[in-house]
């Protein structure tokens, strides 16, 4: 018989049990939630973990992450801490020097915050890094600044599409220009880089990860490594999926959820590649790339829905955006409405969509994977979004409360490394939209972090993702605020009161309040991570 854990003297996130105070665990499942009294007298012979005050609440799913690149970006060149282009130029020079003979992968550049407002030159990237390799991408990651050395290891990026003489390359040329720098990488710096990204994202309470590969962005063999690190157990589970065209064989290799994530529809506004209607405001001569149209994206509907896989794509544009929604009406012609709707097909990122759109997805089953710290970073009426499309436009993207009212599944990501793996402040960004009208409350913002990842996985069982009887033990324990005291032998916890649904439970996330800090994640009843006294704050 398998033993069980008691978890005593928390608080317990269960909206069916508002003063949950402790969870007993067996096998690797939930067994009850209530009281601690009760809990002792049902589990006398229990394992007993004292919380200590601390707040039990189901792990966070991250629906949208690139394992490697984030682990290279935690143990290589950061770029997004660059204020100016000097101070970027320095940072590379200092990475050279610190690393010679090696190639230098980069990420995180954005020239909108600089006040040069534009990237370096070619020249001046092969004057700091003194003849090395340089692959360094944008914060989008849809373009990247190279070196000339790594353009002779790339010699098809060369006019092609989206080359550029001395600026960042884009498009064609760009994913070239990746591919050369990512052969460059030794088998170990790979693996390397994804436990680094496994273990940093349990730290931050994530027991899920959807890593969205393609032949454009890792390869073949980088997410079948990943899945072997997954498979040895100790870190977060990684559902994978797969962005190409007519690739069910590959699917079947790898054994993917889905031809999905990252197959690209359009690009990123940062990079004026998202596709758009009207031209961008800071660039008239532009409106973006469409890489795929509506009868390519009815195509690979129809193809996973027949063949039991998720299908999916990447689309940020309003003209993206309008090619998807007719791709579906062209699917739903000839596989039903309701066929679609079973299987569960994603849409990631999903920035520029109006109300008619989101209904019509919604009623699709559609799982919207989409990342609210983009909001945080880029949105309102001043950042990025506006210098780019126009305040008045900038300002409407990343609608959630609209995808939410629409029936969409919602299901939160990072898009690690474009933005940080942090789960709480993602929670908080899509509460504290830019944009009034915009955000969720703080019970769904939470749920699509959570249950939300799972089901847009395609795992909607009704319990995975919640602590109640029955569901997979899959859970983090937080510090989750300041502690207020009592009498000598209590300590009451500060908490929130979710405004919409009245549910206790979940930490206050106020602007400029201090966010949870993980103390453990457990998937399945096995720790992944647990937090060492002597360990920093996050």
């Amino acid at each position: 018989m398998s033993e069980t854990t008691l978890l005593l003297g928390g608080r317990i996130h269960a909206p069916g049990s508002p003063d949950a105070t402790a969870m007993a665990v067996t096998g690797g499942t939930i067994a009850w939630v209530g009281a601690d009294n009760v809990g002792r007298a049902l589990h006398p012979d229990a394992h007993v973990v004292d919380l200590g005050g601390a707040f039990v609440a189901p792990a966070f799913v991250d629906s949208h992450v690139h394992a490697t690149s984030t682990g290279l970006l935690l143990n290589g060149l950061d770029l997004t801490g660059c204020a100016s282009l000097t101070e970027f130029l320095h940072a590379l020079r200092d990475h050279v020097a610190e690393h010679p003979g090696t190639l230098v992968w980069g990420h995180g550049w954005d020239e909108t915050w600089w006040p040069e407002r534009r990237p370096p030159t070619r020249e001046e990237i092969d004057a700091a890094a003194g003849g090395a390799p340089v692959y360094l991408s944008r914060i989008d990651v849809h373009s990247a600044l190279v070196s000339t050395a790594l353009v002779e290891r790339a010699p098809l990026a060369r006019g092609a599409e989206g080359w550029h003489e001395s600026g960042p390359l884009t498009r064609v040329a760009h994913h070239h220009a990746r591919s050369a720098a990512r052969e460059s990488l030794s088998v170990s710096q790979r693996r390397d880089a994804q436990f680094a990204f496994l273990r940093h994202a349990a730290s931050q309470g994530i027991a899920s990860v959807h890593e969205c590969a393609g032949p454009d962005i890792s390869g073949v063999e980088d997410l079948a490594d990943l899945f072997g690190l997954a498979e040895q157990g100790g870190v977060p589970e990684v559902v994978g999926y797969w962005g190409e065209l007519g690739a069910l064989d590959t699917a079947r290799q790898l054994g993917v959820r889905g031809l999905a994530g990252d197959l690209f529809v359009d690009g990123a506004v940062g990079s004026r590649t998202a596709a758009l209607h009207e031209p961008y405001a800071d660039d008239p001569s532009t409106s973006g790339v469409l890489y795929l149209d509506a009868e390519a994206v009815a195509e690979h509907l129809v193809e996973c829905t027949r063949n039991g896989l998720q299908a999916g794509f990447h689309v940020i544009g309003d003209a993206g955006v309008a090619e998807v929604a007719e791709g579906f009406r062209r699917a739903a012609r000839i596989v039903g409405a309701p066929a679609l709707a079973s299987s569960r097909h994603r849409l990631e990122h999903l920035e520029m969509i109006d109300a008619g759109q989101a209904d019509e997805l919604g009623r699709f089953g559609v799982a919207a994977s989409v990342q609210p710290l983009f909001d945080a970073a880029w949105g309102g009426r001043e950042d990025m979004y506006a210098r780019r499309l126009g305040p008045d436009r900038g300002a409407r993207l990343n609608p959630f409360s609209q995808l939410a009212a629409s029936g969409l599944v919602l299901a939160f990501g990072s898009d690690a490394p474009v933005t940080s793996v942090g789960p709480w402040g993602a929670v908080r960004a899509a509460v504290h939209h830019r944009t009034d009208g915009f955000g969720i409350s703080p019970r769904a913002a939470f749920t699509a972090h959570t249950r939300g990842g799972w089901r847009a996985a395609g795992i909607d069982d009704g319990v995975t993702g919640t602590l109640v009887p029955g569901a997979p033990a899959t859970y983090a324990v937080w510090d989750a605020g300041e502690l207020v005291t009592g009498t000598p032998d209590s300590r009451v916890q500060r908490w929130s009161t979710d405004p919409r649904s009245g549910v206790p439970g979940l930490p206050d996330l106020a602007p400029g309040k201090r966010l949870p800090r993980c103390l453990r994640t457990v998937l399945r009843g096995e720790t992944i991570y647990a937090r060492d006294p002597g360990d920093e704050d996050h």
